[in-house]
């Protein structure tokens, strides 16, 4: 994309932030949502939707989609914050499960706290109407959730497959799953995916393997005060040696996804 162009999308994408959080900063807090979680039914047609990208319906085979919306109890009406929400693939499938009642928070930080190319990703995403309800947000991972939903406001957060990069971009991840911890309702999730490493690497190699290890997630989470409600096996290969970053012999990797509960 020719420099001047990307330049002006900033630009716009910017404009189009500050508009939506001066609207949203205005807004009542949604109540929390008591719709039951979505039918694997509902989810099935979710997913078969016209209107998904080639690119989301290749990642699907990957990321089993389905099983995770599942997993996570995802409602109708439901506020969601993404971490790292990068091209925008969680954040979509959210904004579709949550519906016109709810809305999803796409976060992501920049080193000038100007949009970037993530912000741009969702901003073409909200372009459709079955997840106009995204807003891209730019913030600090130590402050991520966009006022007024940072005391309590917020009813889920997910953090996938990031976890490990935040060891190399010198993150306070106390203070992050401490805020996370602060802006979900009481009863609210942090659902936490990640590509596991081999038991005691910890943070180890996190930088090198792209992996962590599955027991140091779940100690720095549950240091905040989060409960681990649930381990979801639905991408765990134990086939793969987790001895490198890429598996050898090629396979899927072994990935682990984590469901805390705000008490």
């Amino acid at each position: 994309m020719p420099t001047t162009l990307f330049r002006a999308l900033l630009a716009s994408v910017a404009l189009a932030l500050a508009a939506a959080g001066c609207a949203t900063a205005d807004r009542a807090q949604p109540a929390t949502s008591t719709a039951p979680a979505l039918t694997s039914a509902q989810i099935g047609q979710l997913l078969a939707s016209p209107d998904r990208s080639d690119a989301d319906r290749r990642n699907d085979v990957r990321r089993k989609p389905a099983e995770l919306l599942a997993f996570i109890g995802v409602r109708p009406g439901m506020v969601a914050l993404d971490l790292s929400a990068g091209g925008g693939y969680t954040s979509e499938l959210l904004a579709r499960a949550v519906g016109p009642t709810g809305r999803v928070y796409g976060q992501s930080q920049t080193p000038d706290g100007a949009p970037g190319r993530s912000a741009l990703a969702l901003a073409e995403r909200a372009k459709k109407p079955t997840s106009a309800n995204i807003v891209a947000i730019v913030q600090p991972f130590e402050r991520p959730a966009p006022a007024p939903w940072a005391d309590n406001g917020i009813d889920l957060v997910t953090l996938m497959f990031n976890y490990h990069d935040l060891i190399a971009m010198g993150v306070d991840r106390a203070r992050m799953n401490a805020a996370v911890f602060a802006a979900l309702k009481p009863g609210g999730t942090y659902v936490v995916a990640d590509h596991s490493a081999r038991p005691g690497t910890g943070m180890s190699v996190a930088s090198t393997l792209h992996r962590i290890e599955e027991a140091f997630v779940r100690r720095e989470v549950e240091a905040a005060g989060f409960r681990l409600a649930a381990s979801g096996d639905f991408l765990r290969n134990p086939a793969d040696p987790r001895d490198r970053e890429t598996p050898d012999p090629p396979q899927p990797k072994d990935e682990f996804v984590l469901k805390f509960v705000k008490p």
